[in-house]
């Protein structure tokens, strides 16, 4: 219970609730809203250039090197979840609006969280090197495969431009890049300031979260979505979150991984990125579809937030506590 109340008061899981209803009751509107567009992208930007700084081209190399695992990581990122993000659209009108339903399957297109995957990775003691190389190629890859999942699979609904495209690159494949060129020069002060790259991805992530609740709630984000449709969002969430878990827990047995390579498959396979996710809603969604669009997204994210945490810590005790048991004489 102890541990479950450390999670709820956790300061950016908290900032991460509050935001929708700071944005809801004070939007950004006008100049201020502009200035805030600027230091988005400005902040996403800075996030991927130094995750590229900060994750070794070696590590990189080897997490390729181990293709056959970094391919059951993108199916079930790029495979399994399009699949069930598919039959939610298949839900009726008056369970899920088609809007929150695309919204969904947006969702489910997206890559995998990059700085979560690995610090849950750690703190279950599983194989933190594969879950640095397998996040990183899965954020890498999706600027790619995240379009062109979007133009098959919602077609009409999404604005695919060479603009978009450009941006897409423009804003978290190129800083990744220069990020790696630089690392022999700032890895290693990266690795001694760590909090630096943890404010600036939590900041980040609460800086478009409350960019696009306001976009949202200027366009009538909540006249749109009731109370109703919001829980249902929610329950949806938890469902789709307990049956990717469940599935990819049971494929890191069937395929006889580790045990520290099954940790970096559920947690890496089962989680989806915000980070990416939003800017590239920005850019291939109307901003006046983006607040709506974004809704499954963030809630998933936050839920996903809490239940890893806690699965996490769980995890990582079961691990320790059989080697702290007095040994027989």
């Amino acid at each position: 219970m102890a541990s479950l109340l450390r999670f709820r008061l956790d300061p950016f899981l908290t900032a991460l609730v509050a935001l929708p209803v700071i944005a809801t009751l004070l939007p950004a509107r006008g100049g201020v809203a502009e200035a805030l567009d600027t230091a988005t992208i400005a902040a996403i930007c800075l996030l991927f250039f130094l995750h590229g700084a900060k994750l070794a081209p070696s590590q990189t190399m080897a997490g390729f090197a181990r293709w056959r695992f970094q391919l059951l990581v993108l199916g079930s990122t790029f495979l399994v979840f399009p699949i069930l993000g598919l039959l939610i659209t298949l839900a009726p009108e008056s369970v899920l609006s088609p809007v929150l339903a695309t919204g969904f399957l947006f969702l489910c297109i997206l890559p995998s969280t990059v700085q979560s995957s690995i610090a849950f990775t750690s703190v279950a003691r599983g194989n933190v090197a594969l879950a640095v190389s397998s996040a990183s190629i899965s954020n890498v890859l999706g600027v790619v495969i995240t379009p062109v999942l979007a133009a098959l699979l919602i077609g009409s609904q999404v604005h695919i431009t060479p603009e978009s495209i450009l941006g897409i690159i423009g804003q978290l494949v190129v800083p990744f890049v220069a990020g790696q060129l630089l690392h022999r020069r700032i890895g290693a002060w990266l690795g001694r300031h760590r909090i630096l790259v943890s404010i600036v991805d939590q900041g980040s992530v609460l800086l478009v979260v409350y960019v696009a609740f306001s976009t949202g709630v200027t366009q009538g984000l909540w006249t749109v979505v009731p109370p109703a449709q919001l829980l249902t969002v929610v329950g949806v969430s938890v469902i789709l979150l307990a049956v990717v878990m469940s599935l990819f827990a049971g494929a890191g047995k069937v395929f006889s991984l580790p045990r520290a390579d099954r940790v970096v498959l559920f947690f890496c396979g089962s989680k989806k990125s915000q980070v990416s996710g939003l800017p590239m809603a920005f850019l291939l969604f109307p901003a006046a579809q983006v607040g709506i669009m974004v809704l499954p997204l963030m809630v998933f994210h936050l839920i996903q937030l809490l239940v890893c945490a806690v699965i996490a810590k769980r995890v990582g005790r079961a691990y320790i506590e059989p080697e702290l048991q007095p040994q027989p004489a």
